[in-house]
């Protein structure tokens, strides 16, 4: 398999340990060792996992359990949100070939690692997630049955990212021939520090009485971070970006306000 830095599997309130466990086995058949759960039902570990898993645990899949979303988006600079339903959120969308492109390319391109995120089995991924993604992976289901196991899911990617990973040459593969690498002017941001502008930027759109009314606050931080996102920051921007949250909030030089808090 290629040594290039492989994504991340985000398993979002994943309820079904057989699931997670079918999951880490395919993940592993394509090379992928990296699985994140975030609030499974039934915790971790679970024995029903390393039963489904045929030692996948053993050999190399490992887990980290995480409470939140924004957690274990730890080190990622890159999310694809796996959907069924187009939330009306204006976002790139591709199948699980083009999204195993863009991942690969990034790999290839030195652009840190990335997130490929899978909603539980009862009712997907929550419109909070969808938002925070860069790309959303849709298949070419039935619109008349659309439900589609959870392992299975996670099966479609792997396979589209093994056939890019095992490749010497990629561009011998006739339906993956324009892999490009992600060129890059500087150092990816990490979730983590966009998280933390997120939260300086809304922190400071809160005091001035930006999110009105109350009950609409969370569309609006939804929507807010679906358009910011799409900017595929770098660490540099995120600096640039919440120093200038920070000249807006109090000023610079003469202009600089005193704020008790």
């Amino acid at each position: 398999m290629s040594e290039q830095s492989s994504p991340c599997v985000i398993l979002h309130s994943p309820q079904l340990g057989e699931n997670i466990g079918a999951a880490a086995r395919v993940m592993r058949n394509f090379g992928l060792t990296d699985l994140r759960l975030v609030a499974p039902r039934d915790g971790w570990p679970n024995p029903a996992a390393d039963t489904m898993s045929a030692g996948a645990f053993d050999a190399g899949v490992s887990v980290k359990v995480y409470e939140t979303l924004q957690d274990a988006q730890e080190g990622v600079t890159y999310l694809v949100a796996a959907t069924a339903r187009m939330r009306g959120i204006e976002k790139r969308v591709v199948d699980a070939a083009g999204a195993a492109q863009v991942v690969h390319g990034r790999a290839v391109g030195g652009a840190g690692v990335a997130g490929v995120m899978f909603g539980g089995e009862k009712s997907g991924l929550p419109n909070e997630a969808v938002a925070l993604s860069d790309l959303l992976m849709t298949y070419p289901v039935d619109r008349d049955f659309k439900s589609l196991n959870l392992a299975q899911a996670v099966c479609v990617f792997a396979h589209e990212w093994g056939k890019l990973s095992a490749a010497k040459n990629p561009s011998a593969i006739p339906a993956q021939s324009h892999v490009t690498p992600v060129s890059r002017d500087g150092v990816p941001s990490t979730r983590d520090d966009v998280f933390r502008m997120f939260e300086h930027f809304e922190a400071e759109l809160e005091r001035a009485g930006y999110f009105f009314p109350p009950e609409k606050t969370p569309l609006m931080k939804d929507n807010l971070r679906s358009a910011l996102i799409r900017a595929d920051w770098t660490e540099q921007e995120v600096q640039t970006f919440r120093g200038a949250i920070k000249a807006l909030a109090l000023g610079r030089g003469k202009a600089r306000v005193v704020r008790e808090d």
